[in-house]
């Protein structure tokens, strides 16, 4: 059952974030000791429903409840930043979360007055592009921009935060006093309403930060001519100087409909993050049951088909939980733990 956790954060809580608050995490209810994987119950929160997040969350979520000792519930999230939270808040066991974000809040940077470390990394699974749609054939560059409405991505989201890099990697991102874009006008919005704002002319512009294809830009190309916007050369070598985190990234032609050239732009990581109180043998067996039965699951989703265990153990910024280690220790990668 699809559950929405909607926090509506006072800027004076956020330091209570540095501490993880209480939460069933391993399906021990009286917390004397670390429970079997068979009595783990863990909740999963993804993202919108117009998102890969939620998409391919929601059967990574069933097939380990069909096949393993561990009941996982996917559940609607709201970016990841929100979703850091819900973990820190004891909301969720586990999350999906972007590469970028998930270092800024182990580290207590940007949006994270203080660090929350009270989670670990699963692992990273795909990459996650950086998608600028458009129904606007003039709009060709990032620089056409300027003086748009664009969506930037919902509040409390990653997207913002890409959206900020590569608009000021083009001199368009600078802020006034109340952190508004001056060169732009921005507006905050879901994949799904940015896609549906499109539609109906409110907007120019969307940026959509997701493994690509998504089903939001899907939806779009199929009822309106919907255009991608790429990233020269120059600017994505200074964007990579300025914000290493970021990944150069083709979109193939043909991924959307109307899309006759590969786009090129920049992508973050797709990772999944678990509170440190979950047993290591829940983990375990989520992470194998993950990788182990990739191969056979591309059907079901197509994310599976860029899943590699060297990927995986690939995350350097938020060690990896034990049972993740362990796993990845059995396909030859060490991994760091706290």
């Amino acid at each position: 059952m699809k559950k929405v956790f909607s926090l509506i954060l006072a800027l004076g809580l956020i330091a209570s974030l540095t501490a993880c608050g209480g939460g069933n995490a391993s399906g021990n209810e009286t917390g004397d000791s670390a429970p079997a994987a068979s009595t783990a119950k863990l909740r999963f929160v993804t993202g919108g429903e117009s998102g890969t997040y939620y998409a391919f969350g929601s059967v990574i979520a069933q097939h380990a409840t069909n096949n393993t000792d561990v009941s996982v519930t996917g559940l609607v999230g709201n970016g990841s930043k929100s979703n850091v939270e819900e973990l820190a808040d004891g909301n969720a066991e586990l999350a999906f979360c972007q590469s970028d974000v998930m270092a800024y809040a182990y580290n207590g940077t940007n949006l994270f007055e203080n660090p929350i470390d009270c989670f670990s990394t699963v692992a990273a699974l795909y990459m996650e592009d950086v998608q600028i749609v458009t129904t606007d054939p003039s709009i060709k560059t990032v620089a056409d921009l300027a003086g748009k409405n664009v969506s930037v991505g919902a509040a409390g989201s990653g997207v913002y935060f890409n959206a900020v890099d590569i608009l000021s990697a083009y001199g368009l991102g600078d802020l006034d006093a109340d952190g508004k874009f001056t060169k732009i006008n921005a507006t905050y919005q879901s994949f799904g309403d940015s896609a549906d704002s499109l539609k109906d002319g409110k907007i120019d512009a969307a940026f959509i930060v997701a493994g690509a294809p998504t089903t939001a830009i899907m939806d779009l190309s199929t009822t309106k001519a919907a255009y991608l916007v790429s990233l020269d050369d120059a600017h994505i070598d200074e964007l990579l100087a300025a914000s290493p985190y970021y990944t150069k990234h083709v979109i193939p032609a043909g991924t959307y409909n109307g899309q006759d050239e590969d786009v090129t732009t920049v992508a973050v990581g797709a990772v999944i993050l678990a509170r440190d109180d979950v047993s290591e043998d829940a983990i375990y067996a989520l992470t194998a049951d993950i990788f182990d039965n990739a191969p056979d699951l591309i059907s079901s989703h197509a994310k599976y088909g860029e899943l590699s265990t060297e990927f995986g153990a690939s995350i350097t910024s938020v060690p990896y939980h034990p049972g993740a280690a362990k796993y990845f220790a059995e396909k030859g990668f060490d991994v760091a733990t706290k």
